[in-house]
């Protein structure tokens, strides 16, 4: 009778305290976040995308999925709907999109905004709104495979008509032309090292003449400073000058009439001189006795004709 009763408050306990364990789980495990519903209609492959799939915005958690279903709405469209906190930004431009979480590979969505309203999408449980979403990179990349393959079957092609004999033996000698080139331009580089091992010295050879040209050309402008100096050579030439046009204009306005009056006055007395000159070879005699009154002419008193008595 003890062992049953025993028995009986041992698994009383273990009773209680599951109770109390699940009660505590519960309770840990509470969610008291305000969520609104949303919706999602595709046409597109979602493969990956499972119910309770995190929902992200621009990467920061925000809701779950709720349910993945088919459209009743559109024909043939798969349905989403996703239950997001009620603190997150949703706005009227508000998209989403498919995405898949590292190596696992399995599928969350990802919300985005583009920033071309800032009007916040009101929530309807009852009608949930409709959020667009648009093909994620995984999508996109199914879309493109088909001209991805095709491209690369180009490609190959090229590369099998490029890898082919008749281009390969252009190649080869290509090849062979490019090492024969090399080992010209290394024979002419080799007959350059003379000439430039000449560059130093005909490096300092010219900036030795530089310099001298620049010690020439300091030696000029130092003279031509000098002579251009006040009180040098070129002030002094130029008041030389201002003086001789001074000396020159006085000489023509005071000394040219004065001289023109003296040679008119030599000219009066050498025409005077000359006669003087002639009257003497006509009558020498005139020098001791003079001149004497004038020989009378034909018809004057006392003219006498030449060899008359």
């Amino acid at each position: 009778m003890e062992n049953k009763a025993h028995a009986l408050i041992a698994g009383a306990f273990v009773v209680v305290a599951a109770a109390l364990l699940a009660l505590l789980g519960i309770w840990l495990t509470r969610d008291n976040t305000q969520r609104d519903l949303y919706e999602m209609s595709t046409s597109e492959i979602i493969s990956g995308l499972q119910p309770q799939a995190v929902v992200r915005f621009r990467g920061v958690p925000v809701g779950k999925v709720e349910r993945i279903g088919f459209d009743q709405k559109i024909k043939g469209n798969v349905l989403i709907r996703v239950s997001i906190d009620r603190a997150a930004p949703m706005t009227t431009s508000t998209y989403a999109t498919v995405a898949s979480q590292g190596v696992t590979g399995l599928g969350f969505i990802q919300l985005d905004d583009n920033g071309e309203s800032r009007q916040r999408l009101v929530p309807n449980d009852d009608d949930p709104p409709r959020l667009p979403l648009k093909p994620g990179t995984l999508e996109k990349l199914l879309k493109q495979s088909d001209a991805i393959f095709s491209q690369a079957e180009q490609a190959a092609t090229r590369l099998n008509q490029l890898l082919s004999k008749q281009n390969e033996a252009a190649i080869n000698t290509a090849v062979t032309q490019l090492a024969e080139a090399a080992g010209s331009i290394n024979r002419v580089a080799k007959g350059l090292e003379p000439a430039v091992a000449t560059l130093p010295a005909l490096s300092r050879d010219a900036g030795a003449a530089l310099r001298s040209v620049k010690g020439v050309t300091d030696e000029l402008g130092a003279t031509a400073q000098r002579l251009n100096a006040k009180g040098g050579p070129l002030d002094k030439l130029q008041d030389g000058g201002e003086a001789l046009a001074a000396g020159v204009q006085t000489f023509s306005t005071a000394t040219l009439p004065k001289l023109g009056e003296v040679a008119d006055e030599t000219a009066r007395t050498m025409r005077q001189l000359r006669r003087t000159v002639s009257a003497v070879d006509d009558n020498p005699q005139a020098l001791i006795f003079g001149n004497g009154p004038p020989v009378p002419g034909p018809g004057e008193a006392g003219f006498s004709a030449p060899g008359g008595k």
